[in-house]
């Protein structure tokens, strides 16, 4: 049987357990070891550790305290590795928790971390999925089931003291261009809320003071939030470290491409089944590897149909950006947004859908002056009516009333 290395008792807050970290640093103490050709069972709180309650309230979502994220299993040490090797992991499999069969999807209040589209939406709002299996479907959201893609959206290996140097470093040089922006334009080390695993006294301290936060993705993978990295997943890590150390977490049960509602996925406790398929020596130099690369997994919702909205690097206001991939990304999810509300959906509910079904995020366009194109892939199978355009125009779906809960500031 396959062992299960680090457990997790939800009851519990996170913070007593000395396998779990928030921050990345190279000498957070490993907590398991394992070799190549071994396969082991990793548990994961939910990325907030709990704080987020199944209930018809968004106010959790409104005062949850982003610097004690994410919650990481780990960091657990792989037999062999070395800095330059790359360590080949498979995803054997992932699940929910047995009793926790539920996640949550959100958007944080611009004052509080913000979001993709947090001027338009600028306010906490919160939607609770239910798991049935393989499907999920919202209480807040009618008319809308589909199949999910379970993946984590944070996984990757310790740092090297150097990079984590150059991440403070990089980051710190962009928050000073504009320290007062909100929200922020990085996240700098913050020891208040830091769980460093089973470090303790002094040496705790220090490290916590220059621990990175885990909300980027960065060189050695991270919060990279890849909807593809589910069960069949192959990926190949750079180790910057002696024995890896590989730390996993954020799971989530489905996603859209680009995780545009920040509290992002439908988010949840579970559990990975990773193996650890080899070790290739040298491979960073080997292949020009810097960032983590991957085979998706074979695995996913079988949907045919889609609608494809698209957007280009125009603001609202008119204003003409230059190949702006992010501007052009933000307008194709607002048209897909505009769309959805013909058919009775609030603004809130359409934009909650993109963040958890599996909709797909594609670059369209990068090389036509001055406007890139992005373009969104909005699966019609997934609702319970048709949405595709015809000569009598939308027939709303019945709502009866239902919206997501909302929270303004304080």
């Amino acid at each position: 049987m396959t062992e299960t290395l680090i457990k997790v008792d939800l009851s519990k807050s996170p913070l007593e357990n000395d396998m779990i970290h928030n921050r990345w640093h190279s000498d957070i103490p490993m907590v398991a070891k394992v070799k190549p050709g071994d396969d082991f069972i990793l548990q994961c709180y939910d990325w907030t550790g709990g704080f987020i309650k199944n209930n018809d309230s968004a106010d959790d979502i409104r005062d949850v305290d982003l610097t004690t994220v994410h919650y990481l299993s780990g960091p657990v040490e792989v037999e062999g590795a070395e800095p330059g090797d790359l360590l080949v992991v498979d995803f054997l499999d992932i699940g929910v928790l047995p009793g926790h069969e539920w996640g949550f999807n959100g958007f944080f209040s611009k004052t509080n971390g913000g979001g993709f589209l947090t001027d338009y939406f600028p306010s906490a709002q919160k939607s609770i999925w239910d798991i049935k299996g393989m499907f999920t479907s919202s209480r807040h959201i009618p008319g809308v089931n589909f199949a999910g893609l379970i993946h984590p959206g944070l996984i990757g290996c310790l740092p090297d003291p150097k990079m984590l140097a150059d991440w403070n470093t990089r980051e710190a040089a962009l928050i000073a261009t504009n320290p007062a922006r909100v929200p922020g334009l990085a996240n700098p080390p913050f020891a208040g809320t830091a769980h460093m695993g089973r470090m303790k006294g002094e040496a705790r301290d220090a490290a916590a003071a220059t621990g990175a936060r885990t909300v980027p993705p960065r060189e050695h993978g991270g919060n990279c939030d890849i909807k593809d990295l589910s069960r069949g997943a192959r990926v190949y890590f750079p180790v910057y470290v002696k024995g890896a150390g590989l730390s996993v977490g954020d799971l989530h049960f489905s996603q859209g491409d680009g995780e545009i509602t920040f509290c992002g996925a439908i988010e949840m406790p579970g559990f990975i089944h990773l193996g650890i398929h080899s070790l290739i020596k040298g491979g960073m130099a080997k292949y020009g590897v810097k960032n983590p690369i991957f085979k998706p997994s074979p695995i996913k919702p079988n949907y045919q149909d889609f609608l494809i909205f698209e957007g280009i690097s125009v603001d609202d206001s008119g204003k003409q950006h230059y190949l702006d991939m992010f501007t052009a990304y933000q307008q194709a999810c607002l048209n897909a947004i505009n769309y959805l509300k013909k058919f009775g959906y609030s603004g809130a509910q359409a934009y909650s859908i993109l963040g958890t079904a599996p909709v797909q995020g594609h670059i369209s366009g990068i090389v036509d002056v001055p406007n890139a194109c992005a373009t969104l892939y909005l699966p019609t199978e997934i609702f319970d009516f048709d949405i595709n355009p015809g000569a009598d125009g939308p027939k709303p779906f019945n709502m009866n009333g239902i919206d997501m809960p909302i929270s303004p500031d304080l």
